[in-house]
């Protein structure tokens, strides 16, 4: 891993902490969720697209799944509804049990590794309940101060729960804060935190955030100071 030997200083006035959505920033674990629904889908006897996959983007695991009931226009109670969740999450978890280092996205490492040692402070604000597990096998874990998941809030993008949970653990306001997102979901709820937002995929569909990249291998610290 190639870093730089030095790095910009933060000024007081600055962003000073950095809140990263997991999957489709860090890691590509669409796939894999895009494969369990698939599955659960098929075996009710019905099919969903990659493109009204992106809808699941972002938020929690029972709205997912009302939406791909919904596509399929299949009626289901509560506890079934339950039961084809906990189905769904055995599937992907099998999936990313599997996971390596190698399955983190270009750029992360080092753009991670520069803001910390630039004394930005970070903390992950996803709404996966998985996140520990993907982390652990990903080796990310030890950037991150805090780490605020579906365990620990109630409420789903575009709700911004989980980011002000974020800023109040790592203990700046929410102005101080700079959100880093890959669904439209997401930079909403940065936006209702009342925090600035960086972008991770299609200029076109991300447009309420502040900066669009396709990746952080296209972002440096400097950047950060010019939101």
């Amino acid at each position: 891993m190639n870093t730089p030997n030095s790095y910009t200083l933060i000024p007081h006035t600055s962003i000073k902490a950095c809140l990263f959505d997991l999957d489709g920033v860090l890691v590509d674990t669409a796939g894999y969720h895009y494969q369990a629904w698939k599955r659960l889908a098929n075996q009710l006897g019905f099919d969903f697209t990659e493109a009204q996959n992106e809808e699941l983007k972002g938020i929690s695991r029972m709205e997912s799944l009302d939406k791909v009931l919904g596509w399929g226009k299949a009626t289901k109670s509560s506890v079934e509804k339950n039961e084809l969740a906990a189905l769904k999450n055995g599937w992907y978890v099998d999936m990313i049990n599997k996971m390596t280092p190698e399955e983190v996205l270009p750029g992360v490492e080092d753009f991670l590794t520069a803001l910390t040692q630039s004394g930005y402070k970070l903390a992950l604000g996803s709404a996966s309940k998985n996140s520990g597990i993907i982390l652990k096998n990903t080796h990310l874990t030890h950037f991150f101060d805090e780490i605020v998941d579906g365990n620990m809030v109630s409420k789903s993008k575009p709700d911004p729960e989980v980011f002000l949970k974020g800023a109040e653990l790592l203990g700046f306001a929410p102005e101080q804060c700079v959100v880093f997102e890959d669904a439209v979901a997401g930079i909403k709820a940065a936006k209702n935190a009342g925090m600035k937002s960086i972008g991770i995929g299609d200029k076109n569909l991300l447009t309420e955030a502040n900066l669009v990249v396709s990746g952080l291998n296209k972002l440096t610290v400097e950047d950060l100071e010019n939101l």
